[in-house]
């Protein structure tokens, strides 16, 4: 009895070794040879982060292990490990100390919610149906060996496919968007694939406008005539939008009153639906000294994008009033203007004069303004 407690103490000692040596601070190659591995995805602002160890099919003695490491070398549903505190434990996710999945802000885990943390990542696997991630609130331990399901933040199940061999445990993301992406576990021929969502990207974006506005950034009307087009563009909060765009005209010793301002007022008070107000600012943006041919120009063609070809050919000849200097921008613009009201005779006119004054770094495009052209002749 006394050598069988001593060779049980030995085989403890053994096993128990890594976390010895790794207490005491001794930088040594992994465990294993499975090698530490980190992979994060980006939705918008949001990341998402695995650190895990990345063992290989192949064995640390050279071994063939194809076809036995799943219901074998990773055992089918909750195993007891004959180490730690835990009865039942689920499988690491890969191999020596926590697998750690880092999230910055809450999101979706195949639909259901997990707050911003670190989190110890488990799996539970099962030779037929679904699979169980597990999100621990230990993410510090070593293993599964104390593995507590009182400390679970998130359970959700999950189906595997059949997937391309891989040698060495990887974990990745696919089929990424702003808000949501595709996590995947792949090991060998099995994939553990799961949908991660943020469920109100432009409520994580308002957040660090608004706390981006409160620091340095907030020192240059620029940034916030930007957080008002953020705004603008995804026509939301639009009231906290309009106070951001008055900011960039008059905030004491940062607002400046300019044709970028002035328009980015008049977008957001458009969006409010507050049309008349709208249409006065940007005629006075329009007439701005700070508006330069090219800034009129741009606005006339948004306005033919969006089938104002009145308000657009107005615009044009105001172009053209004011910069009658400019010989080949104000005389695109009336081109443009007068083709969408359909005034073939004045369009074929003004590109014409168009082209010929075209400038040096314009040739190059050349070919496309007669092109345009041709396509007013054939109306």
């Amino acid at each position: 009895m006394e050598k069988q407690h001593k060779k049980l103490s030995l085989t403890t000692w053994i096993f128990c070794l890594p976390i010895f040596l790794h207490a005491q601070g001794l930088t040594l190659p992994p465990s294993g040879d499975n090698q530490k591995s980190v992979v994060s995805q980006y939705m918008g602002i949001v990341e998402s982060r695995f650190t895990y160890n990345s063992p290989d099919v192949t064995g640390p003695g050279g071994e063939d292990r194809k076809g036995k490491i799943w219901g074998q070398l990773v055992p089918w549903g909750m195993t007891n490990l004959g180490f730690g505190t835990a009865k039942e434990s689920p499988w690491r996710a890969g191999a020596n100390e926590n697998t750690v999945f880092t999230v910055s802000h809450d999101v979706l885990i195949s639909g259901k919610t997990l707050n911003a943390g670190i989190y110890g990542f488990h799996i539970i696997p099962n030779e037929t149906g679904p699979w169980t991630l597990i999100f621990s609130k230990n993410s510090s331990s070593w293993g599964s060996f104390y593995y507590d399901p009182s400390e679970d933040a998130l359970r959700v199940e999950v189906a595997p496919v059949a997937c391309e061999y891989n040698e060495w445990l990887t974990f990745g993301f696919e089929d990424r968007h702003l808000a949501s992406c595709t996590a995947f576990l792949k090991w060998e021929n099995m994939k553990v694939p799961f949908k991660i969502e943020v469920p109100d990207i432009n409520r994580v974006y308002l957040e660090k406008i608004r706390d981006d506005l409160r620091s340095s950034i907030g020192f240059s009307w620029t940034n916030w005539a930007g957080a008002a087009q953020f705004c603008v563009n995804r026509k939301i909060n639009l009231e906290e939008a309009l106070l951001w765009a008055d900011n960039a005209i008059s905030l004491p010793f940062i607002g400046q009153e300019n044709f970028t301002t002035l328009q980015t007022k008049s977008q957001v008070l458009f969006a409010l639906g507050k049309e008349a107000e709208a249409k006065e600012l940007m005629v006075k943006a329009v007439h701005h000294p700070t508006a330069s041919v090219n800034d009129i120009h741009q606005y006339g063609r948004a306005l033919l994008n969006s089938g104002k070809n009145q308000e657009a050919m107005e615009v044009f000849k105001v172009n053209r009033e004011i910069n009658s200097g400019d010989t080949f921008t104000t005389y695109v613009g009336l081109a443009r203007g007068y083709a969408a009201i359909g005034d073939k005779k004045n369009a074929v006119k003004n590109w014409e004069i168009a082209i010929k004054n075209i400038p040096e770094e314009q040739k190059v495009n050349l070919t496309f303004y007669q092109s345009e052209l041709e396509k007013v002749k054939e109306l």
